[in-house]
């Protein structure tokens, strides 16, 4: 077989298993190029490369800090605008600026104060759905509940939130370049204007706070609040979305561990397995290598982008045995479904919180739940980052 068709082999392979391509990649080939998201870059799959990978200075987010000196200052960013300002295409002192200004809205105490919250919009949304008849999780439940807690949290108002909602699963899905830019322009030109509503009109929520840090000083443009609350808007609803989605698939067969969402004190044992057992991004977004490097006994050109995959690393059996078992009393301490060092995920208490009360509500007001979909005729999102099913057909009583 040539080496052309190996690798044609396996990107076929990922669309439709992800878990399995990534697990043959880590035990015959843990270092390797592959084509993904349009290009070529090297795919980091062993638990052990992956996490010093996440911590390793040498490998920027912004893809110019790979340039020699002189090259930097006239390179494009590579992103479109906001896109190029968002945390997850920066590095210090740029990072560290911006994540300071936001870290304190997501800290666990903070979080914790929102589960009234989440569970009077999970009950509400449950409350109007026919437990009779098919219905779309995804669409109807998994999708809009995040949606709401984090277009809340923010201040987005509610009549935009289903727009909100298709142009971020465009920025995430892979899609051509032009429809890329088009819904990054199109979400930025609406934040633009709600920014210069909040700031003529401020209210008690995060993107106001973040303009009133920087009229106090904190030096924070509005394109850069723009690109903050594009990325907290799109990274808010759907990690979480996928998570819920996919919970509901494992959890529906296994009895038991649906009852340990009941019980207060096992339930947060196994939210961490199912985290780190479906990995909701399952890679990081791009790394770019500012020196020649290796990884995992495999040289790693400066210049060349590195993707390092937290769901191959957290199915590694040399980090958690059994691995593809989904065991919630297992020990899941550094499981790296949020990722590892300074760009670990800034809402992982949020996304712990809305999955726990998400699917505890789920289950505890339907146990009768059941798929409705031949599970071979489901349609999965075409992502790099999230592998999850476009709809999920269910009946929730019966």
């Amino acid at each position: 077989m040539t080496g052309a068709t190996q690798e044609d082999s396996f990107t076929e392979h990922y669309w439709r298993d992800p878990h399995a391509a990534l697990a043959g990649t880590r035990e015959t080939c843990p270092v390797r190029e592959v084509d993904f998201e349009g290009g070529r870059t090297w795919l980091v799959t062993r638990y052990d490369d992956v996490r010093a990978g996440l911590a390793d200075e040498r490998l920027a987010k912004d893809w110019r800090s790979s340039l020699p000196a002189e090259e930097r200052a006239s390179a494009p960013p590579g992103l479109p605008a906001p896109m190029s300002h968002m945390l997850t295409s920066l590095d210090p002192p740029e990072h560290t600026r911006l994540r300071s200004l936001v870290t304190q809205a997501f800290t666990a105490r903070r979080i914790a104060r929102l589960r009234p919250r989440v569970e009077a919009v999970a009950g509400e949304l449950l409350a109007a759905l026919p437990e009779d008849e098919p219905v779309d999780l995804v669409a109807q439940y998994a999708i809009v509940l995040p949606m709401v807690v984090i277009s809340e949290l923010l201040g987005v108002p509610e009549i935009d939130r289903d727009e909100f909602a298709r142009l971020s699963t465009v920025l995430i899905d892979e899609c051509p370049e032009p429809e890329l830019e088009r819904a990054s322009a199109q979400m930025a030109t609406y934040l633009e204007g709600l920014v210069a509503a909040k700031r003529a009109a401020p209210d008690d929520a995060l993107l106001s706070a973040l303009i009133s840090a920087s009229d106090e000083g904190d030096r924070l443009s509005d394109l850069e609040i723009v690109a903050m609350a594009m990325l907290l808007l799109m990274a808010g609803h759907e990690t979480t979305a996928v998570f819920i989605t996919n919970s509901v698939r494992a959890l529906v067969a296994d009895d038991s561990a649906r009852e340990r969402l009941a019980r207060p004190e096992s339930a947060p044992s196994l939210i961490e397995e199912l985290l780190r057992w479906l990995s909701p991004a399952l890679n990081a977004s791009l790394r770019f290598a500012t020196e020649d490097l290796e990884i995992g006994g495999v040289t790693i050109p400066r210049g060349a982008s590195v993707t390092l995959s937290t769901g191959a690393a957290n199915r590694d059996p040399a980090r958690f045995g059994d691995p593809d078992v989904l065991d919630p009393d297992r020990n899941t301490t550094g499981h790296l479904a949020f990722g590892y060092g300074i760009h670990r995920c800034l809402g992982a208490a949020l996304v712990r919180l809305e999955g726990e009360v998400g699917l505890a509500a789920l289950f505890n007001r339907f146990p009768r739940l059941r798929i409705v979909a031949d599970p071979a005729e489901l349609t999965y999102r075409r992502s790099v980052h999230v592998h999850a099913p476009r709809t999920l057909p269910v009946v929730l009583g019966g």
